[in-house]
C-alpha cells in the first residue's frame, strides 16, 4: 500500500473512531503500532500519514503522551474529515483544479517576490540531473512565501497521488521557460509553459 493511500485509510479510520465510537476533541488516538496492526502497513508509512494530518490541523501529538484529536466540536471534525474522502469524480477533479490554481497563484506570488540569485540557482538545478516536479514546484511555492498554501499544495498533492499516478514532469525546456518568463516578468511564457507542464487547456488560467 502507498503512502497516500495509507493517508487516506488512516482518515477514513479516524472518521470511522469519531463517528461510531464518540470520539471527541482531546480524545486520544491509537498510536503508530496499533494503526500499523490495523492497516497492515509499517510504522515509516503511518507516521508520514500522521504527519500530513497533522499538517492539517485535524490532530496534535504531545510529546511523552500520545497523539490527540484537536480542540474542533467533534461534529465539525467529522463534516470536515468526511470532505477530504474521495469518493466520486467531481471531488477528484475539485483536488486537480485547486491544486493548479494554488501553484499558479504561488507562481504570480513568486513572480513579485523572486531575486535574481534564486532564478540563477533554480535554473542551475533545472538544468541538472535531479530535476523532480514536485521539487520544483515545492521551490516556486516557498519563493512564493505562503506557508498556508504550500500546506494546502501538500495535502493535495497526496490525494492526487492516491488516485493518478505521480507526475513525471514534462519537458526541462518547459521548465526553463517558466524560469525565463519569471526573469523577464512575462506572464504570457510564465503561464504557456505551465500549462504545457500540465497538459492543461486555458480553462483554470488566473490571468
Amino acid at each position: 500500500m502507498t503512502n497516500t493511500k495509507v493517508y487516506i485509510e488512516i482518515v477514513k479510520q479516524l472518521r470511522e473512531m469519531i463517528s461510531v465510537d464518540g470520539l471527541k476533541s482531546g480524545d486520544k488516538i491509537p498510536s503508530e503500532r496499533e494503526l500499523s496492526e490495523r492497516l497492515n502497513v509499517g510504522r515509516s508509512s503511518v507516521r508520514e500519514a500522521l504527519r500530513a494530518l497533522e499538517l492539517l490541523g485535524l490532530i496534535e501529538t504531545r510529546r511523552g503522551e500520545g497523539t490527540f484529536i484537536r480542540d474542533f466540536r467533534s461534529n465539525q471534525l467529522v463534516q470536515l474529515l468526511s470532505t477530504f474522502i474521495l469518493q466520486d469524480e467531481k471531488a477528484k477533479r475539485d483536488v486537480l483544479e485547486t491544486k493548479v490554481l494554488i501553484e499558479k497563484v504561488c507562481i504570480k506570488l513568486a513572480l513579485q517576490r523572486v531575486d535574481d540569485q534564486e532564478l540563477k540557482r533554480l535554473q542551475e538545478w533545472v538544468n541538472s540531473d535531479n530535476l523532480d516536479d514536485d521539487e520544483f514546484f515545492y521551490r516556486i511555492i516557498d519563493i512564493a512565501d505562503n506557508h498556508l498554501f504550500l500546506r494546502i499544495w501538500f495535502i493535495l498533492k497526496d490525494y492526487y497521488y492516491s488516485f493518478h499516478e505521480k507526475v513525471t514532469g514534462g519537458k526541462r525546456e518547459d521548465y526553463l521557460l517558466l524560469l525565463e518568463g519569471l526573469k523577464e516578468k512575462d506572464e504570457e511564457k510564465i503561464f504557456l509553459a505551465y500549462n504545457q507542464l500540465r497538459n492543461l487547456p486555458v480553462l483554470t488560467d488566473i490571468n
